[in-house]
């Protein structure tokens, strides 16, 4: 998990900077120290990643399975710098019980816009490279 820790800590403070782009490429080139195929390679890797831990949030049966999918999930876009995204899954990493029933629904579709926001500008600069 040491990817996860760096990507943590790199995470910018600023709010509004964290909005600005679907995926902070300059937080991906410090991530990947500027290697374009690495790049290339770990964005594609979150793309299919994501789709993964989108439908095991959608299977989970269990708080346990819930909190496990939405922790990777925030996991692999802090580590391609895809802040709303990761925002989305930490807030759906809290849920449980009750709560977890009541918001869950609410929690997926936020999920589900942020990933779809990434990947259609992921698709975008990986077709411009």
């Amino acid at each position: 998990m040491a990817g996860e820790h760096a990507a943590r800590t790199t995470e910018p403070e600023n709010r509004q900077e964290r909005s600005s782009r679907p995926v902070d490429l300059d937080h991906l080139a410090r991530y990947t120290l500027g290697e374009r195929a690495l790049e290339r390679e770990v964005l594609e890797l979150f793309c299919t990643q994501s789709v993964l831990y989108l439908e095991q949030l959608r299977a989970a049966m269990s708080d346990r399975d819930w909190k496990h999918a939405a922790h990777s999930l925030k996991g692999t876009a802090r580590a391609v710098g895809a802040w709303r995204a990761a925002q989305a899954a930490e807030r759906a990493e809290g849920l449980q019980g009750d709560v977890l029933t009541q918001y869950r629904t609410a929690r997926i579709d936020e999920i589900e816009v942020s990933l779809r926001e990434a990947e259609a500008y992921i698709t975008a600069v990986l077709k411009d490279r």
